[in-house]
């Protein structure tokens, strides 16, 4: 049998209950209130750290695109050269048959001097690009507008000796 109850343990007991009630409210509370302010937080402490981190690992002469916003490329001048003078190889990207030589007469069409035409090391590229060595910026870009293409850039990944005598690539991709 248990022993009958004395005053101090009837009047402690509905105390200590009332306790451990109000201390498991108060941590549910502090979880919740942890989870919210995560959930708030989180989005844009992400971005901060990642628009920090884009910015110091770019080197200080290249200009980096934040937040995507579009920034329009220097002006390359007009070309120099003719397009009867403007070696170009035309490279497929996409993974298509015959894509390359395709192109190759097109541009053959347009004027240019084509220096070959080959499939490409991979592919699955997703955009066409369109490539130029060294002081050839301004026929890449005439190129470019003669594919309607708009990623144009320097030379990369290839060396000069691969280019069979060309100044401008075309890397042919799915679009």
């Amino acid at each position: 049998m248990d022993a009958p109850l004395t005053q101090t343990d009837a009047l402690v007991r509905p105390w200590r209950q009332a306790t451990l009630i109000a201390s498991a409210v108060a941590a549910v509370e502090l979880v919740a209130l942890v989870v919210l302010g995560f959930l708030l937080l989180a989005k844009p402490l992400a971005h901060a750290i990642q628009n920090h981190a884009a910015t110091t690992a770019a080197p200080p002469a290249v200009k980096r695109v934040v937040h995507h916003a579009l920034v329009k490329p220097a002006p390359v001048g007009k070309p120099k050269r003719s397009r009867a003078h403007t070696g170009v190889l035309v490279l497929n990207g996409n993974g298509r048959a015959g894509a390359a030589h395709d192109e190759a007469a097109r541009l053959e069409r347009l004027g240019y001097r084509i220096r070959g035409a080959a499939n490409a090391t991979r592919s699955d590229y997703a955009t066409t690009v369109i490539m130029f060595r060294p002081h050839w910026a301004a026929e890449g870009h005439r190129l470019a507008r003669d594919l309607h293409v708009s990623v144009v850039g320097p030379l990369d990944g290839m060396r000069a000796s691969k280019l069979e005598g060309a100044q401008l690539v075309v890397l042919l991709g799915a679009r």
